[in-house]
């Protein structure tokens, strides 16, 4: 007997800002693999602005507006990459129980 199923949280929002999710069925078809390119484009645009955001954070006469748009952009990165933690993390397998627990 399988357990129920677990949807795969896709790296994306709704017309409506609410999470999607795939059929794991669907795995290697094409919404899967576009999740896939968007999953690692997201994770490589984060690496580019924590990069570009650490050198506007280490200047001390960095204008208050560069440093506002640094910290909006590593937001919104952030929540993309949580995104994308969340999703993997959901399809880890389960470790087992050891025995005697």
């Amino acid at each position: 007997m399988t357990g129920p199923v677990e949807l795969r949280l896709l790296p994306w929002l709704s017309a409506e800002g609410k999470p999607c999710f795939l059929d794991p069925g669907d795995d290697g078809g094409i919404v899967s693999r576009l999740a896939d390119e968007t999953e690692a484009r997201q994770l490589a645009v984060g690496a580019e602005v924590l990069g570009a955001a650490s050198k506007v954070l280490g200047d001390p006469l960095t204008p208050n507006a560069e440093v506002r748009y640094a910290a909006i952009r590593l937001c919104e990165c952030l929540a993309d990459v949580l995104r994308v933690a969340e999703s993997r993390g959901r399809r880890l397998p389960v470790a087992c129980e050891p025995r005697g627990a």
